[in-house]
Parts: structure tokens; sequence; C-alpha cells
């Protein structure tokens, strides 16, 4: 889905990482939400309290699941799914624009 309808979309960004990663929240009729956002080259640790489907709609990076050794690669218009009350690591090569959906 390229475009989402009838949605709030919160003005203020979410800035991590000193603005390397950067995103927007979006929040649909039925409460559920969505960040959009870029990340730009680097390596990154992120937390998470809910399940999360990354998907990559432009760029590349390598991610690893918390309890894994395996790097992973992604690239645009490919996803992976990161369990809640867990961890990843991941290393941007290239620009990222994505989306996450929470669950």
């Amino acid at each position: 889905m390229s475009e989402f309808n009838n949605v709030t979309v919160t003005r203020e960004a979410n800035v991590y990482f000193n603005g390397n990663v950067t995103s927007r929240t979006v929040t649909f009729a039925d409460g559920s939400t969505k960040t959009l956002g870029i990340m730009m080259p680097g390596e990154y640790t992120f937390g998470t309290a809910q399940p999360e489907l990354m998907e990559i709609l432009a760029g590349q990076l390598r991610y690893k699941l918390a309890g894994s050794d395996a790097w992973n690669t992604v690239i645009g218009g490919e996803q992976f799914e990161v369990s809640g009350d867990s961890s990843f690591d991941l290393i941007v090569t290239e620009l990222v624009d994505y989306c996450c959906s929470y669950h």
C-alpha cells in the first residue's frame, strides 16, 4: 500500500541517534499506528515494546534479532518481523525509507 487514507499524522518527528533516524507517527481510525521514517547509514540498536513489522520501502540494511547471531540483509520491497519486549541491531548501508507497523 503506497497511500494511507483517513489517518491522523503527528506533526512532531520521532528523532533518534542524533537525527540519523527520524519518523512520523500515523494513527488509523481503529487506533492502530505505524511510523514512516528515514534511516541514514550507520549502526543502531532498537528496543521493542510490542511486535513490529519493518517494511523496507527503499534502500538496504542488515539486521540481527535479539538472541541470534545471524545477520540478514533486506532491501527495498522486503520486510522482517521483530518480537515484542525484544531488541534488534541494524547496519544501514545506504539511506533507508521504511514503514514500521505495530501489532
